[in-house]
């Protein structure tokens, strides 16, 4: 995947929207709160919000732990712009990064925590395995990696359902191994327990599946 080539939010026209769509078809509250007290900031970590978009849970990241260091990594400079905006309308310090998911390791010093959620759905399959493995190299050991994201989809109701919204906005080529369980394939490389989900959201958009990977070394 070329530095250009990436899929926007929810399409590029779209995206003074994506906020909205997110709360209104995902159960956002339900998944970020879940996320969140998965993550369970603390002062003094340092936290990287990998494919961060909008701002929103990197925001809520720096509200829950003041004086941590929370930086954004995201490749689309619009959506940064976005997410400055928010984080100065909440009074809150984030450091902003350009990147895609493989570029995590180079935003070091050594992380303690690395978070990306419904980024991983709209990646090509490399781009899947490449942006993974550099989040667990972004991590200090004992340091973990947290996935929030369409994973496998259980049922024909969260295939249905994923086809007909996310697969419609975000295409199938990309998508379609989530559905299949890609995700879950990756992470049981690195650790068997990493692959069974935390937690998984049913929503109108598809099942959201919250994932904990610790870095051991």
């Amino acid at each position: 995947m070329s530095d250009a080539a990436f899929t926007p939010a929810l399409g590029r026209a779209s995206l003074d929207d994506y906020d909205r769509a997110i709360r209104i078809w995902t159960r956002e509250s339900v998944w970020r709160g879940a996320l969140l007290r998965q993550v369970a900031p603390r002062s003094g970590e340092t936290i990287l919000d990998v494919g961060c978009g909008t701002g929103s849970f990197t925001v809520m990241l720096k509200q829950a732990a003041p004086d941590a260091r929370v930086v954004g990594l995201d490749p689309d400079a619009r959506v940064l712009e976005l997410a400055a905006a928010k984080a100065a309308a909440a009074g809150v310090e984030v450091e902003w990064r350009q990147g895609f998911a493989r570029d995590a390791a180079s935003h070091g010093p050594e992380f303690d925590k690395a978070i990306s959620s419904l980024v991983f759905h709209q990646m090509p399959l490399t781009e899947k395995r490449l942006g993974i493995s550099a989040m667990l190299a972004a991590v200090r050991p004992g340091g973990e990696v947290h996935i929030a994201d369409y994973a496998r989809q259980v049922g024909g109701l969260m295939r249905t359902l994923f086809r007909l919204t996310v697969q419609r906005l975000d295409g199938v080529a990309d998508t379609q191994p989530n559905a299949d369980g890609v995700l879950e394939v990756i992470l049981a490389e690195t650790d068997a327990a990493a692959a069974l989900p935390t937690r998984v959201v049913r929503t109108v958009t598809g099942a959201i599946s919250l994932f904990l990977v610790r870095r051991e070394r």
